[in-house]
């Protein structure tokens, strides 16, 4: 087996360990090939592992993979911040948005989705730990959204999404995982019909998986460390 092939066996070994230690169904967790900064040839390699469902963060780079690949069946889903003036292009490219934060952004999704295309799979992306560095709404503020996306015709609101603080503290981890869930379930007692808690990287999937994740987005774990030099025919566009 390839290096990448390999990778990713363990990787989904590790995700149904997790998910049985936390008394879960390993199937009912996905796994989301996180792939910035990884050129079209790794993603191939990939797929040719098994692997359907791949993430973008940037989408410049996200397109040129897409039209590299566009002989492959891919599921592509995009989970890095969304801009106002990127709206167009996610919605007529991408099946998924993780990132949805804001009401205007989802108006614009919700109009640029084709009609010749099912609506666009969104997740309401929350700033679970306050930072200020991370996008996402506050925790308090998660409802009023998902409520506001949830009546746009072209979207199909599927959950919640987050990006928890990285740290070594296990506890303050669990927490932020644990608050997420908290969310999620009260949504559903609302009475949204959400099925998608996204949380948890190749650092902290073990956590996310014990507090509830449905899909785990994993880079490292499967291409190995990132290239964070990207090469200049993926780079974003300014």
């Amino acid at each position: 087996m390839t290096t990448i092939a390999t990778r990713l066996q363990t990787v989904k070994s590790h995700i149904a360990e997790a998910a049985r230690n936390a008394g879960r169904r390993p199937e009912d967790i996905l796994l989301l090939a996180a792939s910035k900064t990884n050129p079209p040839e790794k993603v191939r390699e990939a797929w040719e592992a098994g692997q359907t469902v791949f993430g973008e963060n940037y989408l410049q780079e996200g397109l040129i993979k897409i039209r590299a690949l566009a002989d492959l069946p891919i599921e592509w889903h995009f989970i890095g911040p969304i801009q106002s003036n990127k709206t167009k292009p996610i919605a007529e490219n991408f099946a998924w948005a993780h990132s949805v934060d804001r009401e205007k952004i989802a108006v614009r999704l919700s109009n640029a989705r084709p009609e010749s295309l099912p609506p666009l799979q969104v997740c309401v992306q929350v700033n679970v730990s306050g930072e200020v560095t991370k996008s996402g709404i506050a925790p308090e503020q998660a409802a009023e959204l998902a409520a506001f996306v949830n009546q746009l015709p072209r979207l199909k609101l599927r959950g919640l999404m987050a990006v928890p603080e990285l740290t070594s503290a296990t506890a303050l981890q669990r927490e932020q995982f644990q608050i997420m869930w908290q969310i999620f379930e009260q949504l559903k007692k609302d009475g949204f019909d959400i099925d998608t808690l996204s949380m948890g990287m190749s650092e902290d999937m073990d956590i996310a998986i014990a507090e509830g994740a449905t899909i785990v987005r994993i880079g490292t774990a499967i291409f190995g460390p990132r290239r964070y030099a990207i090469p200049e025919e993926l780079a974003p566009r300014q």
